[in-house]
């Protein structure tokens, strides 16, 4: 193998963790530091928050366009989550890919676990929260869940901690370390850029 062949393939990264464990806030972060990835933008059926941007934090559908997208088979993944749809378009990472760049897609757990199954190639990280305490305390600062979906959540985190093993690695998001947590993040990337058999991801 060359050393052109070795140093061809781009990466999928998938990102994953708990809701709330601040997915968002890292990749805003290496956004705004212009990070050399390509960041999948998710379709959602969920309601706007204050805030967010359409096309720019997710792509915002009616339940209508989302069951299209799942007809044409334009969707990597989908799943319903707390009540709503959430999918990651195909094209975009398949066009990303195709021009080399590196892929980074924001998954929840159950979404990371289909991708396992059919795109075992992809890299996948964890963030996971340095405690319950501080989960619990980065929900309720967000105040867009009842005390009832906050125990539902919170609920689902633990289960979704557990099942840590599925990932290549896992990171701790502590509070106000998100260039840290970004760092790893790199290191983790240039590991495996340097791998003798390197990770090949066809869709």
């Amino acid at each position: 193998m060359s050393v052109e062949t070795l140093a061809s393939h781009p990466l999928l990264i998938i990102l994953s963790g708990p809701s709330g464990v601040g997915k968002d806030a890292v990749l805003t972060r290496m956004k705004k530091l212009r990070r050399p990835f390509h960041y999948v933008v998710t379709a959602t059926t969920r309601r706007r928050r204050e805030r967010e941007e359409d096309g720019v934090d997710y792509h915002f559908v009616s339940e209508r366009e989302f069951q299209s997208m799942i007809d044409n088979g334009e969707l990597l993944e989908w799943a319903t989550v707390y009540g709503n749809c959430y999918g990651v378009p195909r094209a975009e990472i398949d066009q990303s890919l195709g021009k080399g760049a590196d892929v980074i897609v924001k998954v929840d757990v159950q979404g990371a676990t289909t991708i396992k199954k059919t795109l075992p190639q992809a890299l996948f990280i964890f963030l996971t929260p340095p405690s319950m305490e501080y989960l619990e305390r980065r929900l309720r600062q967000r105040h867009s869940e009842s005390d009832t979906d906050l125990a539902v959540r919170l609920g689902k985190a633990e289960e979704e901690i557990g099942s840590v093993a599925l990932f290549d690695y896992v990171i701790t998001s502590n509070e106000g370390r998100i260039d840290e947590v970004i760092s790893q993040i790199e290191t983790i990337v240039a590991a495996e850029k340097s791998r003798v058999n390197p990770r090949v991801v066809r869709l």
